[in-house]
């Protein structure tokens, strides 16, 4: 079958393809939204945004997500965290590294590698391995393990345990089990409860997450919540997953899943926008599809720009998300 080919699938397939292209375009939209609405140029130009600027581009959080997929995609065998830390190495390592604008736990796990260390040490022994730039490339394996949260969160614990640990592994295994119960129409509430089954309550993490909702349930004005969101859960580094994680599931309660709400309130929040608006995106678009997402903002960010990663600019992000989608499907028959 070609990608994109819709023969013979059923309504429920045909659905769950379209959200899965959807969830890995708002993951670009966001990722270069954040970025620019976190620039204080932009902000003094435009005030806040509530459209993707003509100058948006992907930058690590779209490139590392295209480097998960084409790990998994590309499987031929079991998918383990030897073969995961191999990929890196022939996708990044051989193709000069991360370039530009990569995690600071990014480029040490990369070190790790190319001296030959190997998860989970690669991940443990490594500098902030507690952010969210696991969590940021966590969303194929949502759409991989469609319907089933602890599928999900397994495979992106493999993952991540290449450059991450405790904090950073639950985070983002909490955003692919989120991403596999909103792409089957999940509310928002078990989109949110799918993720924090994931999240050890005695972590830094869960009780941040735990602060979130009581933030959110204490103070009624979106304004005040909005405000209690960055300075309450506020750290010295602003990517920090028990931060950034937190706040992303806060945006997409206030949201309530609205993709063009999620957007206003993810890609003018400052701190590490870029992340939390991509992820706050995707999570909104895994339940709603492509039709919120306008065409412009599709063919703007479908190719990522190789900021980061240079394999990742010969790749498209539509064409990620069907062949996820396939590959889920294969592996539910």
């Amino acid at each position: 079958m070609k990608v994109g080919e819709k023969s013979g699938l059923t309504e429920w397939e045909e659905t769950f393809i379209d959200r899965a292209k959807a969830a890995m375009v708002a993951l670009g939209v966001g990722d270069a939204a954040g970025d620019l609405g976190r620039d204080a140029s932009v902000r003094q130009q435009y005030g806040i945004l509530n459209r993707l600027l003509p100058q948006g581009k992907s930058t690590d959080d779209t490139e590392f997500g295209v480097l998960s997929a084409k790990a998994l995609l590309n499987c031929p065998g079991e998918y383990n965290a030897r073969y995961v830390a191999d990929t890196w190495r022939t996708l990044v390592l051989d193709n000069g590294g991360a370039l530009d604008r990569g995690r600071t736990p990014l480029y040490g796990a990369l070190w790790n590698l190319s001296v030959g260390m190997n998860p989970p040490l690669s991940g443990i022994d490594n500098t902030l391995n507690n952010d969210d730039g696991a969590a940021m490339r966590a969303v194929p394996f949502g759409i991989a393990a469609v319907g089933d949260p602890k599928e999900a969160a397994r495979l992106a614990g493999i993952d991540a345990s290449v450059s991450h640990d405790r904090d950073g592994i639950w985070a983002a295994q909490a955003i692919a089990a989120s991403i596999s119960v909103a792409l089957e129409g999940a509310s928002v509430e078990e989109v949110v409860a799918a993720g924090r089954a994931c999240i050890p309550d005695d972590s830094w993490l869960g009780r941040r997450m735990d602060l979130a909702d009581a933030i959110l349930g204490e103070l009624s004005d979106p304004f005040d919540q909005y405000e209690a969101l960055h300075t309450r859960l506020w750290t010295p580094r602003h990517a920090i997953a028990a931060e950034a994680v937190p706040q992303v599931y806060a945006l997409y309660r206030m949201a309530q899943g609205n993709f063009r709400k999620a957007f206003l309130v993810s890609a003018n929040f400052g701190r590490d926008a870029d992340t939390i608006c991509a992820l706050t995106l995707a999570l909104c678009a895994a339940g709603q599809g492509m039709q919120v997402i306008p065409e412009s903002w599709v063919e703007q960010v479908r190719h990522p720009s190789g900021v980061c990663l240079s394999f990742a600019k010969t790749e498209d992000l539509v064409d990620l998300g069907i062949e996820l989608a396939h590959f889920a499907l294969k592996r539910r028959t």
